[in-house]
């Protein structure tokens, strides 16, 4: 079972021709639309001091706002005595990148 040839030429003219009839039809193009630029964010880092509650192997269990010291003394006291293992409270400073809008 041979397979027929194809002409070449006679697909090309094909192709061109109903490129150009569709070239006709949508010669009338909406006119394109301007792209605004959306205004740029900086990103700026931040040092952060939050209170981190640890363990003896200095292993970091949870971390506390700067304002809620209290609540990392108690978490600390309340693991110590449940655990058996001494707990601790340090405070931890952190880079945070926060974002700030351009004036552009």
């Amino acid at each position: 079972m041979a397979r027929r040839t194809l002409d070449r030429k006679a697909l090309r003219q094909q192709t061109e021709a109903a490129e150009a009839l569709q070239g006709e039809t949508s010669s009338e193009k909406a006119p394109a639309r301007t792209r605004r630029s959306k205004p740029k964010v900086k990103k700026q880092t931040k040092l952060v001091a939050l209170w981190g509650v640890f363990n003896q192997a200095l292993v970091e269990v949870q971390t506390f706002d700067y304002s809620r010291r209290l609540d990392a003394e108690k978490l600390a006291k309340e693991l110590s005595d449940s655990k058996k293992v001494p707990h601790f409270v340090q405070l931890v400073k952190r880079q945070v990148e926060v974002e700030i809008p351009s004036e552009e």
